[in-house]
């Protein structure tokens, strides 16, 4: 008798604590986070269908208006190696007309800083593999040249007088197809050293899609009390089907920005199969449904994907929300 009633309480008493973990959990989330839509660089620059230029600035006028308020317009990489971003001057010009729009671009090198500064990017982002044959097989260099590299944007930048921010972007930070394996050690190691150039913020993505929630758990926690506020981005690839996921795991530990693509285009070229990034509009859903503001429209997200599976007639896109829809307990923000 007596031992039935204690276990009964012992049994209550563990799911009282489940449940004070899970509530105490929830309450630690931010309140407010931002999306940064990367599918005009990273999901069109895997995508063969060269999409006009007319068809991106219509794409970043209803985005803006859809309420995403960060947006990668494209990449100041030479033409002929991605004649699908040929016309990022044209299009971040465009971008620095909407009100409240940051426009970000990606340069990976000095010469694409130096435009990305002459166009007033808001923000250009600088890809440092955490693998030595990534870096070499994407850029050429060694990840201390490309930090080196790095040192050289952030002291052009000054000595223009740009405000224009500079953030790296710690890619395949979570395992490489052609490395393998890729040592927490040497992110952290990748992180000190390009905090030390003084550049502005630094992110993590699981370029790849080999992350699981404990591995972005594992790697945060390591990395944030040396970068704090200044690592703030996750960057996570739906390859396997954990997209969402390692975005909360991410998000119990406070990150607050993330990376996304309308319609989960994108990927990377050397991770064949991938199916590409986080869908912007799923992303948007999951946060708005445990109550955490991102400024998204849905109705306006849905109706620009179904635009750009127009403009990209032929292409795998991928998502959920645009064939189920909102649930009817849901009350959109």
């Amino acid at each position: 008798m007596h031992s039935d009633i204690s276990e009964k309480f012992q049994s209550g008493n563990s799911k009282l604590k489940a449940m004070t973990k899970q509530s105490e959990s929830a309450s630690r989330l931010p309140r407010k986070v931002v999306i940064r839509e990367m599918g005009l660089r990273d999901g069109l620059q895997s995508i063969a269908t060269v999409m006009p230029t007319q068809h991106k600035i219509e794409w970043i006028r209803a985005a803006h208006e859809a309420g995403q308020r960060e947006i990668e317009v494209g990449s100041f990489v030479p033409a002929r190696l991605l004649p699908q971003l040929a016309d990022t001057a044209e299009v971040l010009a465009f971008a620095k007309t909407l009100p409240g729009l940051h426009a970000s671009v990606l340069v990976p090198n000095l010469k694409g800083a130096e435009r990305a500064i002459d166009g007033e990017a808001d923000l250009m982002l600088v890809p440092l593999s955490a693998s030595h044959a990534h870096s070499l097989a994407n850029l050429r260099k060694t990840p201390d040249e490309v930090v080196a590299d790095i040192a050289r944007i952030r002291v052009a930048r000054d000595a223009a007088g740009s405000s224009t921010l500079i953030e790296v972007g710690i890619s395949t930070a979570f395992g490489c197809t052609l490395q393998g394996r890729v040592e927490p050690a040497e992110v952290l190691r990748l992180i000190k050293a390009v905090l030390d150039t003084g550049v502005d913020r630094v992110s993590l993505a699981d370029t790849v899609g080999y992350a699981d929630p404990a591995m972005v758990r594992e790697l945060f926690e390591l990395t944030l009390p040396v970068a704090g506020d200044k690592l703030n981005c996750g960057h996570f690839h739906d390859t396997r089907g954990l997209g969402l996921a390692n975005v909360y795991a991410a998000l119990e530990l406070g990150v607050s920005r993330f990376d996304a693509c309308l319609g989960g285009i994108g990927g990377c070229p050397h991770a064949p199969g991938a199916s590409g990034n986080v869908a912007t509009e799923d992303l948007a859903y999951m946060l708005a449904s445990m109550g955490i503001a991102t400024g998204q429209d849905f109705d306006s997200l849905i109706a620009l994907r179904e635009k750009l599976a127009g403009w990209l007639a032929g292409e795998t896109l991928h998502g959920t929300l645009w064939r189920a829809g909102l649930p009817k307990t849901m009350i959109a923000a």
